[in-house]
């Protein structure tokens, strides 16, 4: 197969999918701006709408394309185009990245075609995706399909960390009550290892860090057997995880104190003191908290 009938059979299916999962409604957008989300020529675009035209999928009404039916497997084409929801998870992964690796920073602009290309993917997924996370507030929609990094404060840090002691405390709780064959505790035994390992190797892997402190709440806030409190975590990681805003020149001090931190928690969960636990979940998340204002002021300064 060319790599030009290729393409369109793998435009194809991605259609289906949109129209499927009413991403596409009825009237379809332009031939324009159909182009412009899947990064594609307006040919491409021809070419596909009357496949799906033939295929009694689609019905044209003037200038217009309306869906008479929902597209069925058979209606498109048996090749390696990887599903939205692939699509959803590559791209979740990738944004995270160029967030770690400073490519995206406070103040900067982008647009979702621009993304889609760094990251082979569909322009839905990433509108998609960016829609869905700028319910967090990070992210602004300047004009269409143009987005903005935004710059948090003060403010915002504190409502975020009253919220993740909230739930990380109720969660500690539900922990501490697990049954003592819950998978959970070796779970625990298991990362409190890998903090030692990490400890012992901290002044070249300090970054490796992000990582394990990630696992660390998300085996804390699981307890709770709660999947709100597991969305959560999406948020946290963003901020406390890939430091999109944060101050640099600590970093390593600061992840050696939360890697102890850390430690203290597990061994006194693992060794079912109660209380210690607790007090020491709440002396960590205050020492994160004073971190991050501590970082945000020096950056903004």
């Amino acid at each position: 197969m060319s790599r030009t009938q290729n393409l369109r059979h793998n435009v194809v299916n991605q259609m289906i999918d949109g129209i499927n999962n009413n991403h596409l409604r009825s009237p379809l957008p332009s031939q324009a701006a159909l182009a412009e989300m899947y990064n594609i020529s307006r040919t491409t675009v021809r070419h596909t709408l009357t496949h799906l035209f033939q295929r009694g999928v689609l019905e044209k009404v003037g200038d217009d394309y309306v869906i008479l039916r929902q597209p069925q497997p058979e209606d498109g084409f048996d090749c390696q185009s990887p599903s939205l929801d692939e699509q959803g998870k590559r791209f979740e992964k990738a944004f995270y990245q160029m967030i770690n690796q400073k490519q995206l920073r406070a103040g900067d602009s982008f647009s979702e075609l621009q993304l889609a290309r760094a990251v082979n993917v569909s322009p839905v997924v990433v509108r998609e995706f960016l829609l869905h996370f700028s319910r967090y507030n990070l992210i602004e929609s300047s004009k269409r399909g143009q987005w903005r990094m935004k710059q948090f404060d003060q403010r915002y840090a504190e409502q975020l960390f009253e919220l993740r002691q909230m739930l990380e405390t109720h969660a500690l709780s539900h922990f501490i009550n697990l049954p003592a064959h819950d998978p959970r505790w070796l779970q625990a035994r298991e990362l409190l290892s890998r903090h030692r390992q990490l400890r012992e190797d901290i002044s070249d892997n300090y970054r490796l860090f992000s990582q394990l402190d990630r696992d660390f709440h998300l085996l804390i806030l699981s307890a709770a057997n709660n999947p709100f409190f597991n969305q959560s975590l999406e948020i946290i990681s963003v901020i406390f995880h890939f430091h999109y805003q944060w101050d640099e020149t600590d970093l390593k001090q600061r992840n050696i104190i939360a890697i102890e931190e850390h430690m203290t928690i597990l061994s006194a969960l693992i060794c079912r003191n109660d209380q210690e636990a607790i007090n020491a979940l709440h002396r960590h998340l205050d020492t994160a908290k004073q971190s991050m204002i501590r970082s945000l002021n020096q950056t903004i300064a």
